[in-house]
C-alpha cells in the first residue's frame, strides 16, 4: 500500500514537472528537500505528530519552504500534508527522483568491490556502463565489501551482474555437492 501511495503522488509530481518543462529544477528541489528531511528529524516528528492540527502544519510548510523552492513544490508539499501523507514523503520523493532520472536517461549503478578502486578504474567502469546501457550519464555509488574476495557486483535497477569470487566459489561448491559419488 505504501508503495502504491508513494508511486501515485510521485507520478503526479512527475507529470507536473514534464507538463511545466521543469524536470531539472524539480529534481534539484526534490534532492534538496530529501536532504533537509533526512537531516532534520525534529521537523519530521512535528509533521507526523497526530495532535498538531493540519492547518498549523501547512503554515509551517509554507513558512519554511516558500521562496526556497518553487510555488509548485510548496503546493505539492501542502497537498501531501492535507492528505495526511507526510509520513510517505521520503518514498514519494525517491520515486519522483527515480522517474526524472529515467526520463532524463540518467542511470544509477551501485558498485560493490572487494577493495577500494582508484579513479581510473571508476572511469573505466562508468565508460563500460555507458557503452552497454541506454543511459547518457551514469551516477555510480561505490561500496567496499571484503567478503567478495575479488571481482565486483553491479546493480542497476532490477539487473545485477555478480562477478565476485565469493559467488563463483559458492557456485562451485554447489556443483561439487551435487555430484554423486
Amino acid at each position: 500500500m505504501a508503495k502504491l501511495v508513494s508511486k501515485t503522488y510521485a507520478e503526479a509530481l512527475f507529470e507536473l514537472a514534464v507538463e511545466e518543462n521543469k524536470t531539472s529544477p524539480f529534481l534539484e528541489e526534490a534532492l534538496g528537500l530529501l536532504e533537509v528531511i533526512r537531516t532534520n528529524a525534529e521537523f519530521g516528528q512535528f509533521m507526523n505528530h497526530p495532535k498538531i492540527q493540519k492547518e498549523d502544519k501547512i503554515e509551517v510548510v509554507k513558512s519554511v519552504f516558500k521562496g526556497k523552492v518553487s510555488d509548485e513544490m510548496v503546493g505539492f508539499l501542502v497537498t501531501i500534508v492535507e492528505k495526511d501523507r507526510y509520513i510517505e514523503i521520503e518514498s514519494i520523493l525517491n520515486e519522483f527522483i527515480a522517474s526524472v532520472k529515467e526520463y532524463s536517461n540518467i542511470g544509477t549503478a551501485y558498485i560493490t568491490t572487494a577493495i577500494a578502486i582508484d579513479n581510473q578504474e571508476k572511469q573505466d567502469i562508468e565508460s563500460r556502463l555507458l557503452a552497454t546501457t541506454k543511459y547518457k550519464t551514469i551516477e555510480c555509488i561505490y561500496d567496499v565489501d571484503e567478503s567478495l574476495i575479488g571481482g565486483m557486483v553491479i546493480k542497476m535497477g532490477d539487473r545485477v551482474v555478480d562477478s565476485s569470487i565469493r559467488t563463483k566459489l559458492d557456485k562451485l561448491q554447489r556443483e561439487l555437492l551435487a555430484i554423486q559419488l
